[in-house]
């Protein structure tokens, strides 16, 4: 009689589960896939559908027909809750998963930086429903403002806040001013577009950190011809909902503030125990395996790892990169077989802003503008899955580029929003 198959369990559905999967399809492993949802969600394009670019089905895609023809591959929809490591279970709300291997790939959540009235308040834009819900309530200010007869209050409606200069920031930033300007406009006939303010607030004095500098300068300057204010050096002190407060005393009116300053890892990672550096991230070594754990290894934004003095970014090459290492590292141990060490393989960065617009950063090339943009385009098309969901963002974006119009202006009860509306705590993607 033949020993059972080791048990592989992967937490997270992100871009390092998925990868780690696909790595280990065909390995004499039983591998399960454990998350909180069941589909992968393209983080990268949650401000699309925040701005009503794509639909939420369109960047998003069921776990369980991505592996489907996996023969090695089963799906727990489940919310973990910790991890008895002696007894080698994966702890969840639907009852404990046994390993032999755990790869956590748990991914982020936002990081208000202890700021309680920014985690009331502001609107986070981690998942389907932050973006949904930051949709409703941008489309609803617009409806409210129209019926405003105090100006000081339809001005409060009608400005709209990003804090953080990051690609997320500055994405989302360029995409909110020209759904108001070039879509919203039209929608308003009466719309005074001088009563409008999107602004994009950074505390240091550049755009796009990791860029090079004429790539931060060419973004802010392609913001601002898109009507966006640049605040540098703002240091935010919190949000009460009703206006943006500064260290320095001063308040801005806003009705909106989404909040794209900060990231850290998810809070399961403290939950169960294991040690964390900076960000909430776990320490690992080389072979992505936590120190003292030889069958744990932690991938992603959830891991700390430096290269050359410095962490790696919390970006999806990075996931991607390391969740397939995790996967081969495990098949080596296994097979009693020297085990690989990490190096990162930069592909490049880009960010867009807007129509038209975008900046490029691949190998030792930096470019900007209408080239960069198509690049951009191609990036994000290849890296969805489904052919489906790539059909139909194509539809959308062209259909945009055409006719300036937005096809999901839609006001729905999913995520609802009011004016008085604030999410009343930023709920992380654990896995």
């Amino acid at each position: 009689m033949s020993s059972p198959l080791p048990k592989v369990v992967i937490v997270g559905a992100g871009f390092a589960g998925l990868r780690a999967v696909r790595q280990l399809a065909g390995a004499p492993v039983q591998v399960t896939l454990v998350d909180q949802n069941n589909y992968h969600l393209f983080q990268p394009l949650l401000y699309q559908v925040a701005t009503a670019g794509v639909s939420a089905t369109d960047i998003a895609y069921p776990v369980r027909a991505i592996f489907r023809k996996q023969a090695n591959f089963s799906f727990r929809m489940a919310k973990v809750s910790g991890v008895d490591f002696s007894a080698r279970q994966v702890l969840t709300e639907r009852g404990p998963i046994p390993y032999d291997q755990l790869i956590l790939g748990v991914g982020g959540e936002t990081n208000t930086f202890g700021l309680q009235g920014v985690a009331r308040h502001a609107f986070p834009l981690k998942s389907l429903d932050d973006a949904i819900r930051l949709r409703n309530h941008i489309l609803r200010m617009f409806e409210l403002s129209s019926q405003a007869n105090d100006p000081a209050a339809r001005l409060a409606l009608r400005t709209f806040v990003v804090v953080g200069g990051g690609p997320t920031g500055v994405e989302c930033a360029g995409a909110l001013s020209e759904l108001i300007r070039l879509v919203l406009v039209k929608d308003f006939p009466g719309l005074d577009l001088s009563d409008v303010q999107v602004h994009l607030v950074e505390r240091m004095d550049s755009l796009l950190p990791g860029f090079p500098s004429q790539l931060s300068a060419a973004a802010a300057e392609t913001l601002r011809r898109k009507h966006v204010t640049l605040n540098f050096g703002w240091q935010v002190q919190d949000y009460d909902g009703e206006a943006l407060c500064l260290a320095d005393g001063s308040r801005l009116p806003a009705r909106t503030l989404v909040w794209a300053a900060g990231v850290q890892a998810v809070s399961l990672l403290r939950l169960i125990g294991l040690p964390t550096s900076r960000q909430g991230r776990v320490p690992v070594l080389p072979t992505l395996q936590v120190p003292g754990y030889e069958n744990l290894w932690v991938v992603g934004d959830a891991a700390y790892l430096e290269e050359a003095g410095q962490p790696l970014p919390m970006m999806a090459p990075v996931a991607i990169q390391q969740g397939e290492l995790a996967a081969k590292n495990i098949l080596r141990q296994l097979a009693a077989q020297p085990l690989q060490e990490f190096q990162f393989k930069d592909p490049g960065s880009l960010a867009t802003i807007g129509r038209n617009a975008a900046v490029a950063r691949i190998n030792r090339l930096n470019f900007s503008g209408f080239a960069a943009w198509l690049v951009w385009l191609a990036v994000h098309i290849f890296w969805l899955i489904g052919f489906r969901n790539r059909l139909l963002v194509m539809i959308n974006w062209a259909w945009d580029y055409l006719f300036y119009e937005r096809a999901v202006r839609l006001i729905t009860s999913q995520g609802a929003s009011d004016a008085s509306y604030s999410p009343s705590r930023i709920d992380p993607e654990d896995g």
